[in-house]
């Protein structure tokens, strides 16, 4: 078979055309580049026809159940019966592919220097390569500079950049891929060259990745897929991807086959990286974090993406949290095709989330699918602690249905759960301004050891939080905070956990990417509904005292800032009202509520005062004029008249409480059966005992304007102007 037809081939087979992988004595053809080897065994062929396999469903192990709906109706027994079944075949499998991967590598500095202590030659070579490698594109910038050349030449040195990093390695190329979601640190041709490194890395042979899955799963390749492509239809720093299809079902599948002998490269570039975080930690005064802590936490992240059923294990754990989302597509795994060095999963159709045009040529958003992109990164970093660290926009693509597709599981990450409310908390103490909070949050993310007097801190965020915080959050920018964080950091003895450096990774790579599409798109003001969300809903007491935190100050319930949360949280589609109301009320009828219900208490008072008044100012500003002047020479209305300040504060007040009413009554899953439950708390001995206060507190004020009323004796004029 010519080069033509097997390119024919590979395009008609995304397009669904019958072909398949049998035995054959035919040579294997290249489609790149020659080299002298023996014929492969397997080529790539047109199948006769044969009876069309019913594709399985994605959230399937098998496609038994498929089958019998078509060929025949069962009952929903007999479906749960082979659920079940498929669910321990699947859990037999995964079993079955984490032996396979039983001597997969591991990090381990300590052999690694006992490997490379050795070797003092080899690390030397590796050393001058890498110097070499940048220190002559670092020269060659500095000569463009030096000339006035700079502009001209941008280019070719982000060109010249993007082979170094190839060249050096997997190491460098991630480190590449880092910066080429960074518009705000790259210029944008840099940007552009540097985007290949994340799919579009020299291939490594085709016959080498063939047999790497044979040897790899113990059986023939024929005997797997009915097709595969001639050529990968995508390289990345640590394997290359095929498209296949399974020959037992028919399922399209992305077949990832990992590059041969790359834990010597990645190993001993570690080793030399590790040498350099000792002298790091050694000399350089301005690094307060623990390089090598931090040097060992990427490496033990890349030694894991070496293990892909490692990466298969993390994509299921994801899928089962995320997926559920309507606008969230994870591919499913394949064990029984799966090993430590192969990994087989649902195949997606999708274009990058940097391909803006393409993107949008479909009808879709660049800007929806950041905001999706957010939204779940939120969830994964503060809701369930499990995130992906890694969301290059070679990772993410967008369907054609506008769903966010995530892609490569090999990086991801953890945030412990009291970290997880501290940063919720964070959030809270900077829009409060509570500096003197903020501080002492950083015990609670591991940044300070307890016996650390935060105090000094202090004043270095103040003084740049108030410069900061003169923007509203829809004009904060991620990066300016984490840069001026980063400079308070940079003077006190602070600690920055792995976690949090993974977490800087996944926000501001999704902000770059927004920045593609919309210069001015605040990751801050995107984030913004998910805190409001968390902040009214959630029963966690630690957030419940952050909300009563943020809503109370100096005594007095701030209903701006509760109209604010509400207006931000409904943007979220998981808002519930019910959800924002319950457990407030729990909190305030609970035995640790009496502060609360002190404070309730006052507020309410004035609330229904505000209410009660500002309808009878209402009712008396719409009368006739004779009538107001003939209810005003009567007095018939002297308790209830107030100064023109005090008048326009309630009716302001009235008129805020009726909005927030009417945000919660307007939210897409409010029912006034939710008021039930509300009620029904209300019968309890606490509810009605504070009901009492309340009725109190009013008849205590009404006594005393009525009394006020009565010895200030107004004249007639006063209360027309008053009113008026």
């Amino acid at each position: 078979m010519c080069v033509t037809e097997m390119s024919s081939l590979a395009m008609a087979s995304s397009l669904g055309h019958p072909f398949a992988l049998p035995s054959s004595s035919r040579p294997y053809v290249r489609r790149r580049r020659k080299f002298r080897t023996k014929p492969l065994r397997v080529a790539l062929v047109e199948a006769r026809p044969r009876p069309t396999v019913p594709v399985i469903d994605r959230d399937a192990t098998t496609n038994r159940n498929s089958e019998l709906q078509i060929n025949g109706s069962v009952t929903a027994g007999e479906i749960s019966v082979l659920s079940c079944r498929d669910r321990t075949d699947d859990m037999q499998a995964e079993a079955r592919a984490m032996a396979r991967a039983a001597n997969a590598s591991v990090y381990s500095p300590a052999l690694l220097a006992t490997k490379y202590g050795s070797r003092p030659i080899k690390v030397l070579r590796r050393a001058l390569e890498i110097f070499t490698g940048l220190g002559s594109f670092a020269i060659n910038l500095w000569l463009d500079q030096l000339n006035g050349l700079a502009n001209r030449n941008r280019r070719l040195r982000a060109v010249e950049l993007r082979q170094t990093f190839t060249r050096l390695g997997p190491t460098f190329v991630k480190i590449g891929q880092g910066l080429s979601t960074r518009p705000d640190l790259c210029p944008p041709e840099y940007l552009e060259e540097l985007s290949e490194l994340q799919d579009a890395l020299p291939t490594f042979p085709d016959i080498e990745a063939f047999s790497c899955i044979e040897r790899e799963l113990g059986r023939p390749l024929d005997s797997i897929f009915s097709a595969i492509s001639a050529s990968p239809i995508a390289a990345a720093s640590l394997g290359q991807v095929y498209k296949a299809q399974l020959k037992y079902s028919g399922q399209l599948v992305a077949v990832k086959v990992q590059r041969p002998a790359i834990e010597e490269a990645i190993g001993l570039d570690f080793y030399l990286i590790r040498g350099l975080g000792f002298l790091i930690n050694k000399y350089v005064d301005i690094i307060t974090s623990d390089a090598i802590a931090l040097i060992d936490e990427f490496a033990r992240r890349v030694y894991q993406e070496l293990n892909y059923v490692q990466e298969g294990q993390n994509a299921r754990r994801f899928r089962k949290l995320y997926a559920n989302k309507e606008d969230v597509l994870v591919p499913d795994i394949f064990w029984d095709y799966t090993s430590g060095k192969v990994l087989t999963m649902e195949w997606i159709e999708g274009v990058k989330l940097n391909e803006q045009d393409t993107i949008e040529r479909q009808g879709l958003k660049v800007l929806d699918l950041v905001n999706t992109g957010i939204q779940c990164s939120l969830r994964q970093l503060l809701e369930y602690g499990y995130f992906h660290a890694d969301p290059h926009p070679g990772n993410l693509l967008a369907t054609p249905e506008g769903k966010l597709a995530f892609l490569d599981f090999g990086m991801m990450s953890e945030t412990p759960e009291e970290a997880r409310l501290a940063i919720i908390g964070h959030v809270v103490h900077l829009v409060n301004r509570d500096y003197e909070a903020m501080a002492r949050d950083y015990y609670a993310l591991d940044f300070l050891a307890p016996d650390v007097d935060v105090s000094p801190i202090v004043p270095a965020l103040r003084n740049f939080f108030d410069d900061a915080l003169t923007l509203t959050v829809s004009e904060l920018n991620f990066k300016t905070i984490v840069d001026g964080l980063g400079a308070v950091l940079y003077q006190f003895p602070f600690n920055v956990p792995a976690y949090y450096a993974l977490i800087l990774r996944s926000l501001t790579v999704l902000e770059g990417l927004a920045l593609y599409a919309d210069p001015n798109f605040k990751v801050l003001a995107a984030s913004y509904p998910y805190f409001a969300k968390r902040l009214l809903t959630d029963p966690n007491p630690y957030l419940r005292d952050a909300l009563i935190e943020l809503l109370f100050k100096d005594g007095r319930f701030r209903w701006n800032r509760l109209e604010n949360l509400l207006v931000q949280g409904k943007k979220d589609r998981d808002f519930s009202a019910k959800d924002a109301l319950q457990p407030v009320l729990k909190l305030l009828l609970g035995q640790d509520g009496e502060p609360l219900r002190v404070l309730v208490v006052k507020e309410a008072v004035r609330v229904t005062e505000a209410i009660f008044f500002g309808t009878l100012l209402e009712s008396y500003n719409s009368m006739p004029a004779f009538m107001r002047t003939v209810i005003a020479n009567g007095n018939m209305t002297g308790p209830f008249i107030t100064s023109i300040a005090e008048q326009e504060s309630m009716m302001e007040l009235r008129a805020q409480v009726f909005r927030i009413w009417e945000l919660l009554r307007s939210s897409e899953n409010f029912d006034p059966a939710l008021l039930q439950p509300i009620l029904q708390v209300l019968q309890q001995p606490e509810a009605r005992s504070l009901g009492g206060r309340v009725f109190g507190g009013i008849t205590q004020r009404l006594a005393a304007r009525l009394l006020q009323q009565v010895l200030r004796s107004p004249t007639p004029s006063t209360l027309s102007t008053s009113i008026s």
